[in-house]
Parts: C-alpha cells; sequence; structure tokens
C-alpha cells in the first residue's frame, strides 16, 4: 500500500524536499520540548506541594499522569498520524498539549494541574509519532536518514537531561508555574508554522477501514499496564491494586491480539512486528530506557539526600551528561554511516553499564569532580551512542505507509522501559533501605545513619540498572541483525 496525496499536499511536499534540514530543525524543536517535559517537572515538585498544599501521597501523579497517558496513546497516535495525516495530528497534538501547559501553569488547585498534566499526556502522545515519521518518511533510507536519526537521538537525549537543569533554573527563578508556560509559546509558534514547513502525507483508504476495537483495547491495555507500573514503586508487587492492575492490562492486550488476527485494517500490522531490526530495537529500548530512567531518578536522590546538593545544584550537575549525549550521538552518527550499527551499540550499551556499575560504588561522601562526573561521562557518551542505532534500526525496513505505527512502537517502547525500570528497581532500592533501618540493625535512624542507608539503596538501583543496559546488550547481540550503511547516492 503507498501513501496517496493531495494535489496540494504534493505542493507541499516540494518545498519540503528540497529543505530537508529545516524539517528536520522544526521536528527536533517539536519533540525536545515532548521529552523536555518528562523531567522538567521533577524538581519543581517541592515548590508546587507547597504552593498548592498537595499531599505527598498526591506528589506522583504530577509525575504519572503525563507519562501514564503518554505511554498509553502513543501507538494510537502513531496509527492516527498514519490515517489522518501526520502534519494535522501533529498540529492537532501541539494544540492540546500549548493549551493544557497554559492550564497548568494557571492551577490553583491540585485536581486541576494533575487534569491537565494527562492532557498534556495526551497532546504529547498525538506529536512525538507524528514527528517521528514525518522525518522517517522526508529522509529516504540510508546515508541521510542516519545522519538526520543521529542528530533527532542526540537531542532527544540531551532534552530529558536539559529538563532537570531546566527545571531547576525556572522554579528558584519565576517561579514553579514557569515549568508549564515555556511550552505556550513554542507550542503556538510551531502550530502556526507547521503548514509552511512540513509535508503532508496519508494513507488513501485508511479512513474507512479503522481498527476500533483494537484502538480501544491497546490504548486502554498500555493506558493501565503503565499505570499500574508507576503505582508500584509506592504500593509493592504483592499489593492488590498491582496485581490486579497487571492481570487486567495482560487480558486487555491478549485481547488485542486476538482482534488484530480478525481485523481488515490492524492496528499494528503483523508485517511490522514481522520485521526482526525493528523487534531487537523495541526490546533493546525498552531495557536501556529502564536503565536510563533508574539513573535519572536515583542519581537525583543520591545528590540531594545524599551529598546534600539543592535543586539548582542538582540540575547543574546533570549539564556534562548532556554534554557527553551529545558527543556520543554525535560520534554515533558518524560511525554508523560508516560502519554497521550493531557493534556502536553494542560498544554504547556496554560503556553505559560500565558508567553505572562505578555509580554503585559512590562513597557518602563523594566529591562531584573526582567521584560523579567520571561515571556521569561514560553513562552520557554510552546512551547517547546507543540512542541513534536504536532509532535507525526501529525504522529499517519500515514502509513509508506504517512509519507513524513503527514510530509509536518505538515511543511506547520508551515510555513503557522507563515505568518498568524505575518500577522494579525501586522496590529493590527502597527495600534495601528499609532492612538497612530495621530495628537491630547496624544503622540507627539518625542523620549519619539515614544517609548511609539510603547510599545503600541507591547503590543497589545503579547496580540494577547496570543490568538492564547489560540485558540490552545481550539481547542486541543475539537478536539484532547487522545493518550495513547505505552509501549516499
Amino acid at each position: 500500500m503507498t501513501l496517496a496525496a493531495s494535489p496540494r499536499d504534493q505542493r507541499l511536499r516540494a518545498p519540503a524536499a528540497r529543505r530537508p534540514g529545516l524539517v528536520l530543525a522544526f521536528l527536533c524543536v517539536v519533540q525536545s520540548t515532548v521529552y523536555l517535559d518528562v523531567t522538567i517537572v521533577n524538581v519543581a515538585l517541592p515548590s508546587i506541594q507547597h504552593s498548592l498544599g498537595m499531599a505527598d501521597g498526591d506528589l506522583q501523579f504530577v509525575v504519572t499522569a503525563y507519562g501514564t497517558v503518554l505511554g498509553g496513546f502513543l501507538l494510537l497516535g502513531g496509527r492516527l498520524a498514519d490515517t489522518l495525516g501526520r502534519r494535522r495530528l501533529l498540529r492537532t497534538g501541539l494544540a492540546f498539549f500549548g493549551a493544557a501547559s497554559l492550564a497548568a501553569g494557571l492551577a490553583h488547585d491540585p485536581g486541576l494541574l494533575i487534569s491537565a498534566r494527562a492532557v498534556q499526556g495526551f497532546g504529547a502522545a498525538l506529536t512525538a509519532p507524528a514527528a517521528l515519521s514525518t522525518l522517517t518518511a522526508t529522509f529516504t533510507e540510508g546515508a541521510e536518514r542516519t545522519k538526520a536519526l543521529g542528530i533527532w537521538g542526540a537531542l532527544a537525549g540531551v532534552a530529558s537531561v536539559l529538563g532537570v537543569l531546566l527545571g531547576g533554573l525556572l522554579t528558584q527563578g519565576p517561579g514553579w508555574r514557569w515549568v508549564f508556560f515555556i511550552n505556550v509559546p513554542i507550542a503556538l509558534l510551531a502550530l502556526v508554522a507547521a503548514p509552511y514547513v512540513l509535508p503532508e502525507s496519508r494513507l488513501p483508504d485508511a479512513r474507512r477501514r479503522f481498527d476500533t476495537g483494537g484502538a480501544v483495547t491497546l490504548t486502554a491495555g498500555l493506558l493501565l499496564l503503565v499505570h499500574t507500573l508507576d503505582q508500584a514503586v509506592s504500593a509493592g508487587w504483592s499489593d492488590a491494586g498491582t496485581v490486579g492492575g497487571l492481570a487486567g492490562a495482560a487480558l486487555l492486550l491478549a485481547a488485542f491480539a486476538v482482534l488484530e488476527t480478525r481485523a481488515q485494517a490492524p492496528l499494528l500490522p503483523g508485517r511490522v512486528l514481522r520485521l526482526p531490526a525493528l523487534r531487537a530495537a523495541n526490546l533493546g529500548t525498552v531495557l536501556t530506557l529502564g536503565a536510563m530512567a533508574t539513573l535519572f531518578f536515583f542519581a537525583s536522590l543520591f545528590m540531594q539526600q545524599v551529598l546534600g546538593y539543592d535543586a539548582l545544584k542538582t540540575g547543574l550537575a546533570y549539564v556534562p551528561l548532556a554534554v557527553a549525549v551529545t558527543v556520543g550521538a554525535g560520534a554515533a552518527s558518524g560511525l554508523v554511516a560508516r560502519f554497521p550499527g550493531k557493534p556502536v551499540l553494542m560498544a554504547g550499551l556496554a560503556l553505559g553499564a560500565a558508567g553505572l556499575l562505578l555509580l554503585a560504588r559512590l562513597p557518602v561522601g563523594a566529591g562531584y569532580a573526582a567521584d560523579v562526573l567520571p561515571p556521569f561521562l561514560m553513562v552520557g557518551v554510552g546512551l547517547g551512542m546507543s540512542f541513534v542505532p536504536l532509532q535507525i534500526a526501529a525504522a529499517h525496513g519500515v514502509a513509508e505507509s506504517d512509519a507513524g505505527v513503527a514510530a509509536g512502537l518505538i515511543n511506547t517502547s520508551q515510555e513503557a522501559g522507563g515505568a518498568l525500570g524505575v518500577a522494579v528497581i525501586s522496590a529493590a532500592a527502597f527495600s534495601r533501605i528499609g532492612h538497612l533501618l530495621a530495628p537491630g540493625s547496624s544503622a540507627a535512624p539518625g542523620t549519619a545513619a539515614l544517609r548511609a542507608a539510603r547510599a545503600g539503596g541507591y547503590h543497589h538501583a545503579f547496580f540494577l540498572a547496570a543490568c538492564f543496559a547489560l540485558a540490552a546488550l545481550a539481547a542486541v547481540a543475539v537478536l539484532l541483525p547487522v545493518i550495513r550503511p547505505a552509501r549516499q547516492p
């Protein structure tokens, strides 16, 4: 099946083909905003709690409402992009995202803030796969796409890290509301500029054959899965809600699989899942993002609760990590243009795992330059080297008609991997802290003992994150086919 475009769409495609750099720059700004919002709010949480009088138990929903809705709707957003038009869906997502950001910044009630964050996640779920599928449709497979995805991967990784820094600067500067207000002008400008920059494309007959049953069961299953994984951090794995949520998600996803075998136009076509590079890339992404999300979560806690950093100093501590991600992604972009991406990816995962193992040995009185910075640089370069070949593998061999669903799938793997990593590793790490502070243990709950116990738990978290990275390395080594670089015509 090929993509059809109207005469107006064809007129828009021609200028876009002559200025692919402008298309790439536009899409990178849009996608970076989505990634930024995953982490930017974390540093602002104490200020939000104080300003709105939020209970401790409700604070997590400011983060999880965004991530849950984002993860749940990504695959649907990818197929809708193929169906309704990628540029159209991107603009729709930007409208939701910008309006919800304004509402979140103006919120004077915890319920309104959490609801606005959920709508933000929905807008991001429409925007992210539309942006990535537009990129893969604009740049043909080979050297051009490799270079574009290298820049894309670098900026995506940097945006996630810089979110922590920007969150600290805005919170301690004009205030936490600007964490959300900053999105509004970006979304508005992108919404207006999109028709002049981006091409439009859609499937010719997909509107008449949309898989409604698959959309409902898949979206409900992913929403329940990501929500349950997020809640498992605080509720625990043996909690009835956690067990019931995982069982319910499994049933919904099983129902989706059955419906897909009978659908005329399946939401997730079997031909996509039969691509070996795409399967391996998504599994590797789940494990890699599990390690990465754990790093951000526990490195922030270690620096603030063990080393005594404030929010701004914690944010600034991540700047070298962001630079290292950029360096790693840039190096990977050059390497995969000349050599197969598989060894580059394996080297990046090995370097990231080594850095996490060094973090697992941080002393309680660690100095930044001597102890924290070296593993940060190793992890940053390693992750940057990993992002690029994973994105290339996820797009390898995908027909243009399936670009949206493939983009939705890799973005879903990122969200699910982050939620899974934090949920699994947090349970082990906080259990370790509880054991070290248990009556009769060597660490009584005094200030120094509490720091030591937390350090022990966070060391455990970094070690398990390294295990996730090593599992990704093993999966890639076994499952990912060798993708040889295509020469520039």
